[in-house]
């Protein structure tokens, strides 16, 4: 009773936290009317991950709690997205992105093969996600417009999936998928604390 109690507070936490993962960063950028120091790389790849990640897990009909956050994120990355591309002037690239996404998405499913491969390369996906990410900012030295709450956020679902998938379906992949998410997610969250910019006090 209690490693049930556990599993579905792990469950539910996770998808409540991912219900609103993205808003700070969200109002952070509309706050601040700039994309300066958020990667486009890092979430196109993130949606690319995410899209493969969750076609995986319907395909092998995983229980839907294990997964049931990823719509709700895509959908949250993509307002993200749109504005960047806003923000960036670019935002007539979002109808091609879109006939992108959905046509790879239609693809997954298409062989058993496609999606097993496809699900190998997930990890390399989201770690290259995360990757461009720090290195946006290394090369920009400031996340004023990064949100540390996001990030953050990122890192607890990612430990409570580890514990979710290792009691439910125990799939290698996904393990080691979420393990390796948890560490690049630490190490985004501490760089933008660490590029954060302070304000100078005045006598």
């Amino acid at each position: 009773m209690d490693g049930n109690l556990t599993l579905n507070l792990a469950n539910f936490s996770t998808l409540f936290v991912c219900m609103v993962l993205k808003f700070p960063q969200i109002f952070v950028l509309m706050r601040a009317r700039t994309s300066a120091g958020v990667s486009l790389n890092s979430l196109l790849l993130e949606l690319v991950g995410f899209l493969v990640f969750m076609s995986y897990q319907m395909y092998y009909d995983y229980p839907p709690l294990t997964y049931l956050e990823y719509p709700i994120l895509i959908a949250q990355d993509v307002i993200v997205l749109l504005l960047i591309l806003h923000y960036n002037r670019n935002l007539k690239h979002s109808l091609i992105y879109a006939a992108l996404f959905v046509g790879g998405w239609q693809l997954l499913t298409v062989q058993k093969w496609v999606i097993d491969l496809a699900m190998s390369l997930c990890t390399f996906i989201s770690a290259g996600s995360k990757l461009a990410q720090l290195q946006c900012l290394w090369r920009s030295k400031d996340s004023g417009q990064v949100s540390t709450l996001t990030w953050g956020l990122a890192t607890y679902t990612c430990m409570a999936r580890i514990f979710t998938t290792a009691i439910t379906t125990a799939d290698t992949q996904v393990l080691i998928r979420f393990v390796v998410m948890t560490v690049l997610n630490m190490w985004v969250t501490v760089t933008v604390i660490y590029y954060k910019p302070h304000a100078i006090k005045q006598d």
